[in-house]
């Protein structure tokens, strides 16, 4: 599948409806279901000031939104690393809008350049998520226990995109 031509823009005030587009029981099935109204607008706070790394919106060519991704730092098995996540909204799955934004992030986080690594934790059940791993060059490093949300724990797949290979 080839991708789809992005561009991803540092997520503002206005993107607080994207996120609520977002915020659907389809789209958020693999990581605890819809929120309440107030628990999404304080996901858009704390987008909105990311620590360790950046947020942003998906847009098509045409600046059309179709989702979201970012990444961000944190720890993993004692070592300092990036972690990454996405949403695209329906209309636009199946079309490499996804597989395009996780490898400008990666890009954006090669840039950064405090991590060596970039993980992504998509549940395994979440066939889709795990596909655009494996276009994106991460290597697959087995099924991990995953608290996510906070409080809840998720059987997901541990993938790992290194920074310095090409």
């Amino acid at each position: 599948m080839e991708t789809a031509p992005v561009r991803l823009v540092p997520w503002s005030e206005a993107d607080l409806a994207l996120l609520r587009r977002i915020n659907t029981p389809d789209m958020r099935r693999y990581v605890g279901g819809p929120e309440t109204a107030a628990q999404v607008e304080a996901r858009h706070r704390r987008y909105l000031a990311l620590p360790g790394g950046r947020m942003y919106r998906i847009e098509l060519p045409d600046g059309t939104p179709a989702g979201s991704v970012a990444y961000w730092s944190r720890q993993w098995h004692d070592t300092p690393v990036y972690e990454s996540g996405w949403n695209v909204l329906p209309e636009y799955q199946g079309r490499g809008v996804a597989t395009a934004a996780v490898l400008a992030v990666v890009a954006a986080a090669r840039a950064d350049g405090r991590h060596r690594f970039l993980h992504a934790f998509p549940s395994v059940a979440n066939e889709g998520s795990n596909a655009v791993c494996r276009r994106a060059g991460f290597t697959l490093l087995g099924a991990t226990d995953f608290e996510y949300p906070p409080g809840r724990w998720m059987r997901s797949n541990d993938w790992r995109r290194d920074l310095g290979a090409p």
